[in-house]
């Protein structure tokens, strides 16, 4: 039994209006040292960034599409730090009515940006965009109906197939390689995934 670590499911007070609304969507109660690992990570972005510049892409793409994956690359590559942290997991996996489903609305808003790249990045790629839907819809399903104590490994299943399929059969341009992996990461592991909210134990 580890005697130096604690689980923290508290979940603090939110302020009233838009601030608390930001907050709980983010997770209540963030440190600062999330918040820090989370600024210090979003130097991904940068990596991200440099490596589209570096391929040729900004200046075959237009302003719309430069756009829309300048903002897709920046919400994956956020989302998958928030929604890491013990502050999003103690809020999105909070006993209650209604969670699930506030969960899964979350993952299905994100078909949004299947659509964004499919449709304005890709040259309407329809194919690319409904299996990539349909893969979405069905790795939510599979990682929110599981037992609880086999949602981590089914989510790295239901992870590892979708990004399978898309480097075999829903193949996108090499500079969009990123997407597919740090999309279905972010959405069925990083906010599926119940994990504990581990803390170092504070000494009496």
């Amino acid at each position: 039994m580890r005697t130096d670590l604690e689980v923290g499911w508290e979940i603090p007070e939110t302020p009233p209006g838009f601030a608390g609304r930001v907050e709980r969507f983010m997770g209540p109660g963030k440190t600062r040292a999330e918040s820090a690992v989370e600024i210090a990570g979003l130097a991904c972005a940068l990596l991200l960034a440099a490596g589209l510049q570096t391929s040729g892409a900004r200046q075959a793409w237009s302003g719309l599409q430069c756009a829309v994956v300048a903002l897709v690359g920046l919400d994956l590559i956020g989302g998958v730090l928030t929604n890491a942290t013990n502050a999003a997991k103690r809020w999105y996996h909070r006993p209650g009515p209604g969670v699930r489903r506030s969960r899964l609305l979350f993952v299905s808003a994100h078909l949004l940006h299947l659509l964004a790249v499919g449709l304005i990045v890709l040259p309407t790629d329809w194919r690319w965009t409904l299996g990539n839907g349909a893969l979405l819809l069905a790795g939510a399903a599979l990682v929110e109906f599981t037992p609880l104590h086999l949602k981590r490994p089914v989510s790295m299943i239901a992870l590892t197939a979708a990004v399978l399929v898309n480097l075999f059969w829903l193949e996108a341009p090499l500079v969009l390689g990123w997407f597919a992996p740090l999309f279905f990461l972010k959405l069925l592991v990083c906010h599926l995934v119940p994990e504990a909210p581990l803390e170092r134990r504070r000494r009496a």
